[in-house]
């Protein structure tokens, strides 16, 4: 017997506008019938459930996380994106070199990494 991972969930002072974040950095639409308000909503071919919680997000390092890897741009065209959405940017750790990557968060102050995009690793 085995199990499969159905969600990965996401504790949010507002689930909507948290994945409504999260569905245009994706490009995925949230499920039809979530609304604002909704106590839960699901991005749809992701596999993001994002669930209102009563309490906010503590101060400490996330121990999960994203990493995002762009499909048809360069990391720091989607860095400048991301931020154009909301994102903070809060530790950049792009290399001279084109290595690295920027460390961001959302706009509830959840950690994700934006590595590499696909063709910048040929």
């Amino acid at each position: 017997m085995t199990s499969a991972i159905r969600h990965t969930t996401i504790s949010s002072n507002d689930a909507y506008a948290l994945g409504s974040f999260w569905s245009r950095v994706l490009g995925r639409p949230l499920q039809e019938d979530d609304r604002p308000g909704d106590p839960e909503v699901l991005i749809e071919g992701a596999g993001l459930l994002f669930v209102t919680v009563p309490d906010r997000k503590s101060a400490v390092r996330n121990r999960l996380h994203l990493d995002l890897q762009p499909q048809d741009g360069t990391r720091d065209e989607e860095v400048e994106r991301l931020l154009g959405l909301g994102a903070s940017l809060v530790d950049d750790r792009r290399n001279a070199d084109g290595t690295g990557w920027a460390v961001l968060t959302d706009p509830e102050g959840n950690e994700f990494c934006v590595e590499r995009g696909a063709g910048e690793r040929v």
